[in-house]
């Protein structure tokens, strides 16, 4: 079963030996943009504001994650995780855990030119910003919203306020902005960023992705030597992190391409993730899920430790070591992959704007 480190802390392993080390914390699975590739044009059945996690909740359970299972990134996303009221409040908060973890932030840049200092200044250490394309239009068609002004200022924003590297998540369509790698890169090694393209994956909530339709890193790569030097960077200094990366003509700049489809990764995973409704999942496409809101919200009164760090519960339903436990357990049963690869793969009922990227 589990092992222990540290000081009696339990890590999160599970039976392949894999320990998850970073955790990612969906604070909404609202979102003001209707990305083609995620949402209908109408939107989604949001979450009902009672079934959400309380931003006490979400404080307690970063730092059961981070004081008892070893977890020491904390990635916070949605939706469009911009949108929760007290995300600055809750970055704060989570600043002040020891020990500290390294926090970061996924983002559709709307609204980052308005918080980006003030989130700088509470703890956080950098942003992931999603832009598929330079063009205008093109953004609009996309996105079904003409805001691509408010995504370069944000990521302008998120530069000078010190949220680096400032890393941009991109995703090809074909026939929309497939052309564009090149002039993507060419813009992120001018504005100093660190540009990622994500391979499209089986996560919309129209459930009309196909695996023969997408643009792979294949041809990612491919596109992006027609103008640029690339070279490997190599499996040592990847660890554990979903991209690989590549030297763009010699450096400093690198960029990188997350494979999910073409090129798993699930062997050295290091990934645990926490819905905006309490939910554990042990993968991105699991289609099971741990509910650790119920034992949050089932503790008799006095049972539980106080959201800023005070009391000791253990041995008690709902107290952190019970949830710390029901959270072991779910990741102990990880699976050994993700399945894209089996013929047979079903995609999870929950789109990506309710699971958390």
């Amino acid at each position: 079963m589990p092992i222990r480190t540290g000081e009696g802390a339990h890590v999160l392993i599970d039976t392949y030996g894999r320990v998850a080390t970073d955790l990612r914390v969906s604070l909404t699975d609202r979102c003001n943009l209707r990305c083609t590739y995620c949402m209908p044009e109408e939107g989604l059945q949001w979450l009902a504001k009672p079934d959400l996690l309380t931003d006490d909740e979400i404080v307690r359970l970063v730092r059961i994650a981070v004081t008892r299972l070893g977890i020491q990134e904390v990635r916070f996303t949605g939706g469009e995780p911009l949108l929760r009221p007290g995300l600055v409040g809750i970055v704060e908060r989570c600043a002040a855990l020891e020990p500290r973890p390294r926090m970061s932030l996924t983002t559709n840049g709307i609204g980052l030119k308005r918080t980006a200092k003030a989130l700088k200044e509470a703890g956080l250490d950098r942003v992931n910003v999603s832009l598929d394309t330079l063009r205008p239009d093109v953004f609009k068609t996309l996105t079904r919203r003409d805001r691509h002004r408010d995504v370069l200022e944000g990521l302008e924003a998120a530069r000078d306020a010190g949220l680096t590297p400032v890393k941009v998540n991109t995703v090809l369509m074909p026939g929309l902005n497939d052309d564009e790698a090149p002039d993507l890169l060419a813009w992120a090694v001018e504005n100093d960023y660190e540009l990622r393209f994500i391979e499209q994956m089986p996560l919309d909530a129209q459930h009309g992705w196909k695996r023969d339709g997408m643009i792979t890193a294949g041809d990612i790569l491919a596109s992006l030597r027609t103008r640029f030097t690339l070279t490997e960077e190599g499996t040592e200094k990847r660890g554990s992190a979903p991209a690989e990366r590549w030297v763009v003509d010699g450096g400093p700049h690198r960029v990188g391409v997350i494979a999910s489809v073409t090129r798993p990764f699930c062997s050295a995973c290091d990934r645990t993730r926490l819905t905006a409704d309490g939910q554990v999942r042990t993968c991105l496409f699991a289609t099971e899920e741990t509910d650790l809101r119920a034992a949050l919200r089932a503790a008799p009164e006095g049972a539980a430790d106080g959201a800023d760090g005070s009391g000791d519960a253990d041995g008690s339903d709902g107290s952190d070591e019970e949830i710390a436990r029901i959270w072991r357990l779910a990741m102990w049963g990880k699976k050994a992959g993700s399945g894209l690869d089996d013929p047979s793969f079903l995609q999870p009922d929950r789109p990506m704007s309710a699971i958390g990227g």
